[in-house]
C-alpha cells in the first residue's frame, strides 16, 4: 500500500527490525562485530529499551539526538532507537577536532549525545558551549561511568523494557539527518524522511546488488557516511541478511583481515581504499582469501579504470562503480552484475531519473558534458536552515548534483569532475578526472590529483600532484616520463604542464580527494598538507 499523504503510522525501524522476526528470522545472526554474534531478536530487544531509556530522560517525537559512536553494535541501537520512539539522531563522523562537535550540537540544537568514551573525553571540555545539549549518554568500555553528569549506556539500557510500540510518525516524517562533508563551506545537516531508506533499499540494494538474506555486508565505509550506512547496515537488515561491523579505521591489511574472518557476500570500499588494497597486495606479495565475495562496490568518487581492472586480474572480482551522495541517500548511478562498463558510473538506478543539462537546465544530447541532475523519492527533504542554498539545490523535485557528466548513446554515464573542478585549456573543457585516469595507468603512479594552475599569462594549465609507489622515486626524468605518457594516451593539449610529487593527496574522511585545498593552496603559494 502506498502511505504518502494518507496519514497512517509508518515507522522505519518497524521495516528494517520487526519484520525480520515476522519472517522467523529472530535466532539468525543480524550483527557480527569481534566475538560477538547479535542475533535478530536480541538486536530487536536492544533497540527498544534504547528508545525506552530516552523516552525515560524526556526525550520527546522530533527531538535531535547526536551519534558520535564507532562501528559498534551500540551505534545500530542508538539509531534505532532513537526512531523506534519518534526522534530523530544524526550520526556524525568520530574523527573530528573538539570544536567541530561545538558545530554539530549547536546547529542541530541536539538535545542528547550518545557518545564513546574516549570520544567524549576529547570534547567534554567543551561543554558548557552545548547550548542546546542536556543530556550526555557515554558507551563506557568498562562498568564505571567516570564522567560527572553523564549517563552510562549499558546501565541505562539494561534496565529498560524490552518492549516498545513505533510512536505514531508517518510517512513523510523525519527520520534522521546527516551532515554533509562540508567540502566548501560548514556541513549541512541533510534531513530525510521516513521513508528514504526502504526506498534506497528496492531501488539499489534488492534490484542492483540482488541483495538476500544470504547476504552478509562489509562496508569499509563508516557508519555514519551516507553510502556506509546503506552498505553497512540497514540494507542487511531490510533484506534479513548480515552485518559485519569493524571498528578499526579501514586499512588495507584491516579490511583483508575482515574478509577473510568474517566471509562477507558483499564488500563496500571507496577508490583509495582498493588503489591502497591492491599496492599492499603487490608490495607484499600476499595473496588474500576472497572468494567468499560475490560482489564488490564502490562509490564516493569515479572508480579509475586501472584500479578495476587491476582487481579483477589479483582477484577475479567485478567491482560495480557508481555515484550517490549524502541528499539522495544512496546510489543512484551505477553499473551492475555482468554489465561493467570500466571507467563509467553505469546506468541511472530503475527508480531515479537522471538527465545532463546545460546552464539553463536544458537537456543536452548524448556525449556533451553538462550538469547532471537526478530526481527520485530518497532525496532528502532539504538542508536545515539554509533557505537559500536549498533553492539553488533542490528545483522543482529535481537535485542538482554539482557534478559534470556527460551520457553516450548506450545509457552509460561518464564522470568529468566537480563544476568547480574543470579545467578550460585553450579555450576547451578539460576533465582532471580523466588526466588522473591516465597517469594512474602508469606502474609509479600510486596516487594523482590534477587542478588548474594560472599561469603568468593568465592562462590555466593542468598541474598534477603525484604520491608514487614506495619503492620509486621524484626526479626530472620521472616527471618528463609521466609527462610523455599522457601525451601518448590522450589529446596532447590535457597533457599536465606541471607536475609536483608529494608524499600524500587531501581526503575527506570518505577517501574523497580535496582538490579545492589544492587550488587553495596553489593561490598561496605553499603547500603545507
Amino acid at each position: 500500500m502506498d502511505l504518502r499523504g494518507i496519514g497512517m503510522p509508518y515507522n522505519t525501524s518497524y521495516q528494517f527490525i520487526d519484520e525480520n522476526m515476522i519472517r522467523g528470522l529472530g535466532d539468525k545472526v543480524a550483527i557480527y562485530f569481534q566475538d560477538e554474534q547479535i542475533t535478530y531478536k536480541k538486536l530487536k530487544d536492544r533497540v527498544n529499551q534504547v528508545g525506552n531509556m530516552l523516552k525515560e530522560i524526556g526525550l520527546r517525537m522530533e527531538d535531535r539526538i547526536l551519534i558520535n559512536c564507532y562501528d559498534t553494535p551500540e551505534f545500530v541501537y542508538s539509531f534505532f532507537g532513537a526512531i523506534r520512539m519518534g526522534a530523530v539522531p544524526i550520526p556524525v563522523n568520530t574523527s573530528m577536532p573538539a570544536s567541530d562537535y561545538e558545530y554539530y550540537l549547536n546547529n542541530s540544537r541536539a538535545r542528547v549525545l550518545i557518545v564513546h568514551q574516549d570520544l567524549w573525553a576529547n570534547m567534554c571540555h567543551l561543554r558548557e558551549r552545548f547550548i542546546f545539549l542536556e543530556h550526555i549518554i557515554v558507551i563506557c568500555e568498562n562498568a564505571v561511568n567516570e564522567f560527572d553528569r553523564a549517563f552510562n549506556f549499558h546501565q541505562m539500557m539494561n534496565q529498560a523494557s524490552i518492549e516498545l510500540d513505533p510512536p505514531c510518525t508517518n510517512y513523510d516524517d523525519s527520520a534522521f539527518w546527516l551532515f554533509s562533508s562540508g567540502s566548501t563551506g560548514n556541513p549541512k545537516g541533510v534531513i530525510h524522511l521516513q521513508h528514504d531508506m526502504e526506498f534506497a533499499l528496492n531501488t539499489y540494494a534488492k534490484n542492483i546488488l540482488q541483495m538476500t538474506e544470504d547476504d552478509r555486508c562489509l562496508s569499509a565505509s563508516k557508519l555514519y557516511f551516507a553510502y556506509g550506512l546503506g552498505g553497512g547496515m540497514y540494507f542487511s537488515l531490510g533484506t534479513g541478511g548480515s552485518i559485519v561491523l569493524v571498528k578499526e579505521r579501514p586499512l588495507p591489511e584491516t579490511m583483508f583481515s575482515a574478509i577473510e574472518e568474517y566471509r562477507p557476500t558483499i564488500f563496500f570500499g571507496v577508490p583509495t581504499l582498493y588503489g591502497a588494497m591492491i599496492d599492499f597486495t603487490e608490495r607484499t606479495g600476499k595473496r588474500f582469501d576472497l572468494s567468499s565475495l560475490r560482489v564488490c562496490v564502490s562509490a564516493g568518487e569515479a572508480l579509475p579504470p586501472a584500479f578495476a581492472k587491476k582487481w579483477k586480474e589479483l582477484y577475479g572480482l567485478d567491482i560495480l562503480d557508481g555515484i550517490g551522495s549524502t541528499e539522495a541517500l544512496h546510489i543512484f548511478l551505477s553499473n551492475r552484475i555482468g554489465d561493467v562498463k570500466e571507467g563509467s558510473s553505469g546506468k541511472v538506478v530503475p527508480g531515479f531519473e537522471a538527465k545532463i543539462v546545460n546552464e539553463q537546465g536544458v537537456p543536452l544530447p548524448p556525449n556533451e558534458i553538462g550538469d547532471l541532475v537526478i530526481r527520485g523519492d530518497s532525496i532528502a527533504h532539504g538542508y536545515w536552515n539554509l533557505h537559500e542554498q536549498n533553492k539553488q539545490k533542490f528545483v522543482g523535485g529535481w537535485l542538482h548534483t554539482g557534478d559534470k557528466y556527460y551520457m553516450d548513446e548506450d545509457g552509460y554515464f561518464w564522470y568529468c569532475g566537480r563544476s568547480d573542478d574543470m579545467l578550460k585549456v585553450g579555450g576547451i573543457w578539460v576533465s582532471p578526472i580523466e588526466i588522473e585516469n591516465c597517469l594512474l595507468q602508469h606502474d609509479a603512479v600510486l596516487e594523482t590529483a590534477v587542478v588548474g594552475e594560472t599561469t603568468e599569462n593568465n592562462l590555466v594549465v593542468p598541474k598534477a600532484y603525484i604520491v608514487l609507489k614506495e619503492d620509486m622515486k621524484p626526479s626530472m626524468e620521472m616527471e618528463n616520463e609521466l609527462k610523455e605518457f599522457v601525451k601518448q594516451h590522450l589529446a596532447r593539449y590535457k597533457y599536465p604542464r606541471v607536475i609536483q610529487f608529494i608524499d600524500e593527496l587531501p581526503k575527506t574522511a570518505t577517501g574523497k580527494i580535496q582538490r579545492f585545498k589544492l587550488r587553495k593552496l596553489l593561490q598561496s603559494g605553499a603547500l603545507q598538507l
